[in-house]
Parts: structure tokens; C-alpha cells; sequence
């Protein structure tokens, strides 16, 4: 089977309209195993709104309408990068969800983190297999699970790594950028070539 690399993109708050549109795309059990808690739209919309983007990281795993399918909170927590991941549903199963983890580890990592730590409720099956398969060391109690990964220094490979990931990333992005464009023009076209309907029809 052949291995398809993911792209994934840092985002920036230019993004906000695309990630805050992920998060309400979740379904209530979705927002609980993300959130820890079933987040109403106006929580979630206020969530979004307090990322900072000078501080922290997002990432996002774009589609060909530019819609983000997959996404990456890596925020400074402390000593150590704290990770939330989420994934659409109907794009689970495809390895999205450990590619973002993969990234936002190398991020942190550059960053100078000396840990990675995810917060999750034991419940969340997909979560705990994907911080296993990292190598992260887990707790579970009272229904929560703490997932602990110690992040060696960074290095001139991963800082290259990572800039070379983000390049072509953004050049992916803008390759599906301008052919939505020329989706959205042809069909502007399609539609001002087709007769119209007498009124009262």
C-alpha cells in the first residue's frame, strides 16, 4: 500500500473563518472527546477567538475546497507544549490525526519544549492509541488521561524539517486556492450561460 505524506499547514489568523468552521462542523460527542465538554457554538466561537497565534501554534490539514478537515492546537503550557487534536469524522481512519501529532511535535520540539502533554477523557479510544503509537507515556484516572512524550533538543534537521514541511504546505494551499478560483469562475460562467425561465414557470 503506498504511503500518502500528509501536508499540513501552520495556520495564521487570517485561517480563523476556516478553523472556527471546523469546530462547529464537530457533533456534540466530538466536541466532548476535543473540548473535555460538549461546547455550545458560542463557546466554541469565543474559543477561537482567544487563540493567540503570537504565542501558540495551529495546524490544519486542508482539503481541495480549502475546508479544514483535521486540526492542531499546540499551546505553551508551562514547561511543556500542551496538544488538542481533531479530525472530521468522515476523514477519520486515514491517518490525519497522527500526522498532526507528528507535526506539532516537531514544533515543539523547535520551540525548546522539553515535554508534549495531551489531556484527554480515557474514553477517547483514537487519542489514546495515537499517543501510544508515539511513544507518550500515559495516566489514566477518574475518567481523564494525561499523555506525557520528553522532546529531545532541537537541531539544525528538525528546524529545516519544519520550514520545509510549511513551505510546501503553503504552495499546496495556494495551488488549491487558485483552482477553487477557477472552480467558482467556471461555474459563475455555467450559470450565466443558461437560459432563464419565464416568470410565473
Amino acid at each position: 500500500m503506498q504511503t500518502i505524506h500528509t501536508l499540513i499547514k501552520e495556520l495564521t489568523p487570517a485561517d480563523v473563518p476556516a478553523l472556527e468552521k471546523h469546530f462547529l462542523s464537530l457533533d456534540e460527542s466530538d466536541r466532548r472527546l476535543r473540548f473535555g465538554s460538549p461546547l455550545n457554538d458560542h463557546a466554541v466561537r469565543n474559543y477561537v477567538r482567544k487563540i493567540d497565534f503570537g504565542r501558540d501554534a495551529v495546524f490544519g490539514v486542508v482539503d481541495d475546497k480549502l475546508h479544514i478537515i483535521a486540526a492542531g492546537h499546540l499551546a505553551r503550557s508551562g514547561d511543556a507544549a500542551e496538544l488538542g487534536v481533531s479530525v472530521q469524522g468522515k476523514h477519520r481512519g486515514k491517518g490525519l490525526g497522527g500526522a498532526v501529532l507528528r507535526r506539532a511535535h516537531m514544533h515543539a520540539r523547535n520551540w525548546g519544549s522539553p515535554r508534549l502533554f495531551m489531556h484527554c477523557l480515557s474514553e477517547n479510544s483514537t487519542m489514546m492509541y495515537l499517543a501510544r503509537k508515539q511513544g507518550m507515556d500515559i495516566v489514566a484516572e477518574y475518567g481523564e488521561a494525561d499523555a506525557w512524550l520528553k522532546l529531545p533538543p532541537a537541531d539544525t534537521a528538525s528546524y529545516m524539517n519544519e520550514v520545509f514541511e510549511q513551505r510546501v504546505a503553503l504552495f499546496d494551499y495556494e495551488l488549491k486556492s487558485q483552482l477553487a478560483g477557477a472552480r467558482r469562475v467556471a461555474k459563475a460562467l455555467g450559470n450565466a450561460g443558461k437560459p432563464k425561465s419565464p416568470k410565473g414557470l
